[in-house]
């Protein structure tokens, strides 16, 4: 069972290693599943290991205020990079050909709310995440952060 774990682990690493390359190559534009979606690619900072981590994200502008989504196509966890931002919200974000840093602010109550209505009113996929997990999707503000 470990060993199914762990292959299973490598073969997802794997997968975000070209989609985070295709990513970087062609501008923040990748083909295959992710074709046509907004894509950010976010490093985190590991809780437990300290180590750099990028992960592909989804990416949305609400009224001019980036967020992602922690969504993990609707598993009933959330997705490592989320506990890793909650640990230490300073972040990379990597959006185009644009990288800059911020602050993640997981949005809480009657504002995630909202949030999350517009998500899915730009992004209908979202809803059946929702829908199909028991846990309620963060949806998260990166805030970005003066240079210098």
């Amino acid at each position: 069972m470990a060993e199914d774990a762990q292959a299973d682990r490598a073969e997802y690493e794997d997968f975000n290693q070209r989609i985070i390359a295709e990513f970087r190559e062609h501008g923040g534009k990748v083909g295959g599943p992710f074709e046509g979606m907004t894509l950010a690619l976010l490093t985190t900072v590991g809780r437990r290991s300290g180590q750099r981590r990028t992960n592909p994200v989804a990416y949305l502008s609400l009224d001019g205020q980036p967020v992602v989504i922690a969504s993990k196509g609707g598993a009933p966890t959330h997705p490592a990079w989320y506990h890793n931002l909650v640990a230490n919200p300073d972040v990379t974000v990597e959006f185009g050909t644009e990288t800059f840093e911020a602050t993640a602010e997981v949005l809480q109550g009657d504002e995630r709310d909202r949030a999350f209505a517009q998500v899915v009113a730009m992004a209908p996929g979202f809803g059946d995440y929702q829908a199909g997990t028991t846990r309620v999707i963060p949806v998260v503000a990166l805030h970005r952060r003066a240079e210098g």
